[in-house]
């Protein structure tokens, strides 16, 4: 894929997530959420994989295409009902990015490696896909963790740390440890990962 038809597809992405009915604010302007997180993802994935290709850079842009089509709300509210939306989740943006590509000229190749990345598939194995989950762990951490453990259960907090320090690679451990958090978030990390 050429860096044109790249950009049309990011561009196209951007757009549809411009829809998202869901504000947040940040530094002092509102702006879609999804349209928001996209460029968050892309920005911490040039910081990690400044040489990512094409469908990479596509897949991270997509990782929450459209998701307010898919409310956590539809199914039950519990873990098995999470975990099924979260399945759920993975083809629906694969799906949904899988249009945009095709609609720009792309092969079902490309559609097939974005899907295997989305669906986080060979996690810890693929580079590309244990890319992706960094950069998506680390957005959360550097958002919206403050704002997560402000409505969330301390112990509940803790195993939230822990099983997302889990997916992370040493590299995206050494990004994480960089940021800034406030005290009570700093508190729950000291707990989930020993000394920090």
């Amino acid at each position: 894929m050429n860096a044109e038809t790249c950009t049309q597809i990011l561009t196209a992405i951007d757009a549809a997530n411009s829809a998202d009915p869901n504000q947040e604010v940040w530094e002092g302007e509102a702006y879609p959420r999804e349209l928001l997180y996209g460029q968050r993802m892309s920005q911490w994935l040039h910081r990690l994989r400044p040489d990512a290709d094409a469908a990479l850079q596509i897949g991270a842009r997509a990782q929450h295409i459209c998701r307010w089509e898919h409310p956590r709300d539809t199914y039950p509210m519990d873990r098995k009902g999470y975990l099924t939306w979260r399945r759920g989740l993975y083809t629906f943006h694969a799906e949904r990015v899988g249009e945009i590509i095709r609609e720009h000229g792309e092969s079902d190749d490309v559609v097939e490696r974005v899907s295997f990345l989305l669906h986080k598939k060979k996690l810890h194995d693929d580079a590309d896909t244990q890319a992706l989950e960094d950069a998506a762990c680390l957005v959360f951490l550097e958002f919206h963790i403050a704002d997560f453990a402000a409505k969330t259960e301390h112990e509940k907090m803790v195993n939230i740390v822990k099983k997302t320090w889990g997916k992370m690679s040493d590299t995206g451990h050494e990004h994480a440890l960089k940021l800034s958090y406030p005290e009570p978030v700093q508190a729950v990390l000291v707990e989930a990962l020993g000394n920090g």
